[in-house]
Parts: C-alpha cells; sequence; structure tokens
C-alpha cells in the first residue's frame, strides 16, 4: 500500500469521531489538503486506504477505499503522507487485469513502475491542445460512416437498461485502430460498479479474441466499495495519460458505465449530508464529471493521443437525465442506442437521428477516409429521416397508395437498416466496405434523389443496376 504513496511527512491522529457509511470524521487536523491520502489502522490491526474528500478548519472528512465494514471509530487510528495518490505506472501494464485503485485483481504481482503518477491528472494547456482531425476505424459501419470517432474526442453512448451496450463496448475494444499511424493503439477498459457477470463477460471475450494483449482493464465491481468506483475512471485515465504523453500510444478509453460512477457520487454526497440537486445528484457533478471527460485530447509537440468513449444507461431510456443531460454538454457528440431497433433484432441498435458527431466533419474525406464519406453520410441520414416519414404515412393510408418514389425510400429503409446499420457482432468493416455498403443501400433510390451529394461524386459510386433490378411493382420508374 505504501508504494501508491509518496511519503512527506507522516500525521497521525487517534480523533476518528464517526465512521459514517464509506466515511470517516477525523477531528483536531492540521494542514490537511484535500485529496490528500492516508491509512486508517482499526484495532484489528488491518490498514485501510483513505482519501480526504472534504476539511474544515478542524476536521477532515475522508472516504476509506477499501470499505469500512469491521471499522469502529474508537481505537481507530489515522495517519496521512502529504500527498495525493499516485499510481506507479509501467507499459507492461498492457495485458492486466486491476481493480479500481491500481492494485491487481488478475492473481499477478504488479510490475515495475516506470513512473508515479498522481491519479487527478495534470490538465492539459488549451493553448498546448492540438484540434481532433484524425479519424479512428472501429470496425462497425454505423459508426466509422455515420458519426466517425475522431483521435482525441469524448464520444459517449447513451443506451437503456437490457440493450447491448457491453456487446458494442467489447466489439469496439476488440476492432477500434488507426489507420496508417507510426504509433501503437491501446485500449484502457474501466468497468465501472459491473456485476459479475457482466465482468466476466468482458474477461472471457478479450482473453479469448487475444484482445487482452494491448489492453489495460480497470475493473471494479457492483460489490466493491464505492469509494473505489470514484477513483475508477482516474486510474484508468492516468494509465491512458502515461501511455500516450510519454510512450506516444493512441489510446481508446472504454468507460462503462458512467451511471454507476454518478450513483456513487450522489450516495457519497448523501453521507456527507451536502444538500441535493437534481433528483438528488450533487450540484458539482457537472464539473465532476468535465474533470474526467476533459482528460482526453491532443497535445502539441506529443505523437499519443487520449480518446474516450463513454457509456451510460440512461434511467427510463430519458436522454433528459441529469446524467446524460450534463455529459451531452460536455462531449463533442453522442451515439444513442434505440429500445425499437433492438426489438427489429438490428444489432447495433443505433437510433441514427438522435446521434451525432461533432468533430466528424474534419476527420473525413480524402487522405483520411474516402472522398465521398462526407457526401454519403450527409445523404443517408436524410434520406433515412423521410423514409421514417414515409413508413408513417404508410401506416395511415396503406402502402399501395404511395408513390413510386415514396415507395422506393420504404426499400432505402430496409436496405439501410438491414444492410448498413446491422453488423455481427464478430463482423469487421473497414472505412471502404462501410462507404461501399452504404451505397447499395442510397443506389435504392433514384439519382436525382440526391441532394446532398455533388453529380460529380454519384457518378463514380452510384450502383445504377441496382436501381434498375429491383422491380416496383409494375410501376415503371
Amino acid at each position: 500500500m505504501s508504494k501508491l504513496l509518496e511519503v512527506r511527512g507522516i500525521q497521525e491522529y487517534r480523533t476518528v469521531r464517526e465512521v459514517k457509511g464509506p466515511l470517516i470524521v477525523i477531528e483536531r487536523t492540521r494542514g490537511i489538503a484535500y485529496g490528500e491520502m492516508g491509512v486508517v489502522t482499526g484495532p484489528d490491526g488491518e490498514p485501510r486506504l483513505i482519501q480526504v474528500i472534504e476539511v474544515g478548519p478542524d476536521y477532515a472528512i475522508a472516504q476509506v477505499l477499501t470499505g469500512t465494514l469491521g471499522l469502529p471509530a474508537s481505537g481507530s487510528t489515522v495517519r496521512f503522507y502529504g500527498s495525493t495518490l499516485r499510481l506507479p505506472v509501467s507499459e507492461d501494464l498492457l495485458g492486466r487485469i486491476i481493480s479500481g485503485r491500481g492494485v491487481p485483481r488478475d492473481s499477478l504481482s504488479m510490475p515495475p513502475a516506470e513512473d508515479f503518477l498522481d491519479v487527478n491528472g495534470e490538465p492539459l494547456n488549451p493553448y498546448a491542445r492540438d484540434y481532433p482531425e484524425e479519424p479512428i476505424e472501429t470496425g462497425v459501419s454505423a459508426i466509422d460512416g455515420l458519426y466517425t470517432m475522431v483521435r482525441g474526442q469524448k464520444l459517449p453512448i447513451f443506451s437503456g437498461t437490457g440493450l447491448p451496450h457491453n456487446m458494442l463496448a467489447a466489439q469496439v475494444a476488440r476492432q477500434a485502430t488507426v489507420r496508417g499511424s507510426e504509433e501503437e493503439f491501446a485500449i484502457v477498459f474501466a468497468a465501472i460498479g459491473l456485476r459479475t457477470e457482466e465482468a466476466l463477460f468482458f474477461i472471457d471475450e478479450f482473453r479469448r479474441t487475444g484482445a487482452l494483449r494491448r489492453l489495460v482493464l480497470v475493473m471494479n465491481l457492483a460489490s466493491d466499495p464505492i469509494a473505489e468506483r470514484i477513483l475508477t475512471p482516474r486510474v484508468a485515465l492516468t494509465i491512458a495519460e502515461y501511455l500516450a504523453w510519454q510512450r506516444d500510444y493512441h489510446v481508446l478509453v472504454i468507460l462503462s458505465d458512467m451511471l454507476n460512477y454518478a450513483e456513487a457520487l450522489r450516495e457519497l454526497s448523501s453521507a456527507k449530508g451536502e444538500l441535493p440537486g437534481r433528483r438528488g445528484y450533487p450540484g458539482y457533478m457537472y464539473t465532476d464529471l468535465a474533470s474526467i471527460f476533459e482528460r482526453a485530447g491532443r497535445a502539441r509537440g506529443r505523437k499519443g493521443s487520449v480518446t474516450q468513449f463513454p457509456i451510460l444507461t440512461m434511467p427510463h431510456d430519458d436522454i433528459t437525465h441529469p446524467v446524460p443531460d450534463l455529459t451531452g454538454y460536455i462531449t463533442e457528440g453522442q451515439l444513442v442506442l434505440s429500445r425499437s431497433m433492438w426489438g427489429k433484432g438490428i444489432y447495433p441498435p443505433f437510433d441514427v437521428l438522435m446521434s451525432l458527431s461533432r468533430l466528424m466533419k474534419d476527420a473525413v474525406g480524402e487522405g483520411k477516409t474516402r472522398d465521398d464519406h462526407k457526401y454519403v453520410a450527409n445523404q443517408l441520414i436524410s434520406a433515412y429521416s423521410r423514409a421514417l416519414d414515409v413508413r408513417n404515412l404508410a401506416v395511415l393510408v396503406g402502402e399501395g397508395n404511395l408513390s413510386w418514389r415514396e415507395r422506393r425510400y420504404l426499400r432505402f429503409a430496409d436496405e439501410f437498416e438491414r444492410k448498413f446499420i446491422a453488423q455481427g457482432f464478430y463482423e469487421r468493416r473497414t472505412f471502404e466496405q462501410t462507404l461501399d455498403i452504404a451505397w447499395d443501400a442510397l443506389s435504392v433510390l433514384p439519382e436525382d434523389e440526391y441532394s446532398n451529394i455533388p453529380p460529380e461524386v454519384s457518378k463514380r459510386y452510384y450502383r445504377e443496376g441496382i436501381f434498375k433490378s429491383i422491380k416496383d411493382e409494375g410501376v415503371k420508374a
């Protein structure tokens, strides 16, 4: 435990006034700082790591990272070390499974530390940031084709209970890469408050497919202390920053599930007796989430990058819930999963019209993906939006009363959902394959319906034979 701390002078107290849930209150303290680490030892002699989360003129409140079960206030001794938590980091962490407080969970010893970094990170100077404009190929057509992930971006998934966000996270972790880059690509996967069966799914999937070789799995289970849950994404991002800034890796950080993190934050806030904000969440939740999400980016003069792919479950599929609502303000886009698409058997079940990537426009095109990418993406979304309107109209008047063009849009919607959006869990598609499938779907429509594609582009890629080969119930196109 002492290896996680940088000792700068020990202060010892035997004035623990109260043990309240995951918190302890220490009286008559002097010079204790917010975020400072220490150890509390009960009468049983077991040391437990603590972190200060509130300080006053003569008291401090600390969270016990390993739980307070069996820890009494009377007879406990607290020692503070004058430092924040410093994580031992190394390139050899790749392929390892560690806990949310940075200790091994795979029955192996911790690799020799190459550096000790503060888990709270060191924010990048805004002037030193480079604008994200290089794409990451996830191998998932809906993401790569419509909402391209950009190196250095924060692109969350908004999901719901029972939807396959864990499958999608595992697929992206297994398939993602930066094409044409000399730098290595790595994944840091933070499992935050997951159930045991969910954790076993990720471990088995990554080991069986070999993805664990380039991945660090930071795992916090639902049965682990909530104080550790608060630490988990920060430990994961500290490892990611080391790999990116000191080892020149392109690092994709997957955080699942950020709702569990927010619930832990609410529970700690309630234990401290703070006034609640919206739906009981603390009023500083926006700032707290920003302290995590803003650790993504690219830095001028450095080859590596940190890209974030947070996943959060929306209670009752409510996108206005405080957690997705505040997340949307901080991040550069959102990928929303649709319960109706999942009910139709479509995986991954993206809600196309609710999803977006605000940085995509600068990361696609000739020399990055393909020259037609931006036009195709805009046309797909425009055509699909009209097709959904036609579907609603067909419910009212019947498909037989639609014009031949409207029936084409119905066919396009089916092709788009079943061939472009729908994809196998172990199916990986390149940017070129994704765009070719997009043209197959678009070519169901007559070429004069392409309002977002320049004529010189459509002439090169339009699949004329597909449109002519589809019979439209005796109506000549």
